[in-house]
Parts: C-alpha cells; sequence; structure tokens
C-alpha cells in the first residue's frame, strides 16, 4: 500500500513537471541565461560579429570616464534624471487628481471612466505618431490652441520665443515628452481611484464633525489611505521613467534624424544603451551600461522603501 501510494505520488509529481515544463524552459531560456550571458558580456569586448574576450573591469571603468568627461553618456544620464524629475511627480498628481475627479457621482460615470482610461491603451507607436502633429511647431494643435486662448501673445511679451518649437527646439523638447506622458496616466487613475473607494466614508463624517474642509479631508484622510498606491506609483513612475525609450525614439527619429536630438537634448540613457549596441556595435559596453542602471534602479527602489516606510499606512497602521 505504501509502495503504491509513492509510486503515485511519483506520477503526480512527474506529470506537474511535465506541465511546468515550457514555463520552466522559457524562463531559463528567455530570462536566465540573458541575464547571465549580459553579466559575462559586460566583463568583455564583444562586438556581436566576434567573439567575446575578456577584459575585466575594463566596460565600466570606461564609463565612468566617458561620465567624467562630460560626453554624450553624461547628457543622456541628465537627460534622463531630468525627465524622471519632472514626469514622475507630475503623472502621479494628476493621475491622483483625475482619480479625485471620477470618483464624484456625477450622471454618465462610466463614460468619463473610460475617456480618461482610453489613452493609455493606445499603442505606443500610433500615440507617438499622433503626438507629433499635435506637437507641430506651425501647424500642431497645441499650438493652434496656445494661439486661440492668447497664450503664446503671453509668452512673447515675457520674452519667450513663440510659436513654442516643442521638439524642434533644445530647450522644450523634454517638457514637450514630459506633457505627453501626462496624456497616459489613466492606468494609474484607476489605481488611485481603486485606492479612492476603499477609503471609509466614516473618517470623511469625523472630519467633517471636526470642522475640516475639503483640503483639509483630502490632506489628512484620503492622502494618507492612498499612501500605498502613492508609493507603488512612485517606485513603477521612476523604472519606467529610467527605461523610457520608445516615445523618445519615435519622436526624435522622424525624417531620417538621428534619434536624441535636437541637439542631443533627448537622448536618454536607454537610447544611448541601444546605439551602442545595435549601432556601434560595443555590446560588451552596453551591457555593462545595463547592469549599471539595473543597479541604479534596484538602489533607488531600496532607498524609496527606506525613507517612506513611516508615510505609507495599511490598514491603518503606519509601515
Amino acid at each position: 500500500m505504501t509502495s503504491a501510494s509513492g509510486s503515485l505520488s511519483r506520477r503526480h509529481t512527474l506529470n506537474g513537471l511535465l506541465f511546468c515544463a515550457p514555463a520552466l524552459v522559457g524562463l531559463a531560456g528567455l530570462t536566465l541565461y540573458p541575464l547571465g550571458a549580459s553579466l559575462y558580456y559586460s566583463f568583455c569586448r564583444y562586438s556581436a560579429l566576434k567573439p567575446p574576450q575578456w577584459v575585466g573591469t575594463a566596460n565600466y571603468r570606461l564609463i565612468l570616464r566617458d561620465i567624467a568627461h562630460r560626453g554624450l553618456l553624461y547628457e543622456a544620464i541628465l537627460n534622463t534624471l531630468y525627465y524622471a524629475a519632472l514626469a514622475v511627480p507630475l503623472g502621479i498628481a494628476t493621475a491622483f487628481f483625475m482619480a479625485l475627479l471620477l470618483n464624484q457621482r456625477v450622471r454618465g460615470q462610466a463614460f468619463f471612466r473610460t475617456l480618461f482610461y482610453v489613452p493609455s491603451v493606445v499603442p505606443v507607436v500610433a500615440s507617438s505618431v499622433l503626438w507629433l502633429w499635435l506637437l507641430n511647431p506651425q501647424h500642431g494643435l497645441i499650438n493652434l490652441t496656445l494661439d486661440a486662448l492668447g497664450v503664446n501673445a503671453l509668452l512673447g511679451w515675457l520674452g519667450v520665443k513663440t510659436p513654442i518649437g516643442w521638439l524642434a527646439d533644445p530647450t522644450w523638447s523634454k517638457p514637450a515628452l514630459v506633457l505627453m506622458s501626462l496624456w497616459g496616466v489613466g492606468n494609474a487613475a484607476v489605481i488611485f481611484l481603486a485606492g479612492l473607494q476603499g477609503v471609509s466614508a466614516e473618517l470623511y463624517e469625523a472630519a467633517e464633525l471636526d470642522g475640516a474642509g475639503a483640503w483639509e479631508k483630502t490632506r489628512h484622510v484620503t492622502l494618507p489611505m492612498v499612501s500605498p498606491q502613492i508609493l507603488f506609483m512612485l517606485v513603477m513612475g521612476m523604472i519606467g521613467a529610467f527605461q523610457y525609450f520608445t516615445q523618445a525614439w519615435i519622436m526624435t527619429g522622424g525624417g531620417g534624424t538621428p534619434p536624441g536630438g535636437p541637439a542631443n537634448s533627448t537622448m536618454m540613457y536607454p537610447m544611448y544603451l541601444f546605439a551602442n549596441a545595435f549601432q556601434f556595435f560595443k555590446m560588451g559596453y552596453a551591457c555593462a551600461m545595463a547592469w549599471l542602471l539595473f543597479l541604479a534602479i534596484v538602489g533607488l527602489t531600496a532607498l524609496l522603501f527606506k525613507t517612506t516606510a513611516r508615510y505609507v499606512y495599511y490598514g491603518g497602521e503606519a509601515r
């Protein structure tokens, strides 16, 4: 009896492993092996056309030297930090404000929620091409709207060159990318909306009895209770900003112009990594860049969790 039970158990285990085999093979072949290979290549001189040659930490030292000389890599790092510093907090604030509006009980609530969410599911390439038209300096809808509202006249009076060049002007190119990123915060708004609907109405009633107004209730009740969602969006936004690639590559590489323009003002770190790997065939250098980016993201994520733990509430308890 015991032998039969053991045989049946082994058969179930074997069947389970056979069912899991495709996922395990995919994990090993498409995730673990590329990770290990990229780590090895980061210590090699490798062009992807010839066998790799071990050079130790030469690629990492070369990266540090390029940063110290303030070349294109230095500009790419600054551009990425600039974009992250603007896009992440503005995206969180915009998504939170949208969620507050969508949480109101108004007629057509489902329609408005769908309307705000749709931009986040539009394919990235399609939305990038759309925004190329919207940001056109001469005929774009954004500049035409600014003209109609008199904003361009006000900017001209303040000494700002109008019409705004957006992606054709190094001063406005990164703000243009940030503006585009705010258009697709519908998924974050849905997460905030779920958090808002989980806030107990009794907390708002207690705040009203204490004489709290709309701002006080938002500050002392709503924000603390949705702090887990804020932390989640902060971490995910930071990771996404540090990996920002597709939109900038498409929008600044049209018409045969090299991506990253004008004047390298939109050359992001992942774009420079991609160029080194697949245009300059400096695969070892690119792998070293990728691992440094990974370490930077892990370090900043750990720092965010460490510094924000006291402000995040789960079930009414601070972590």
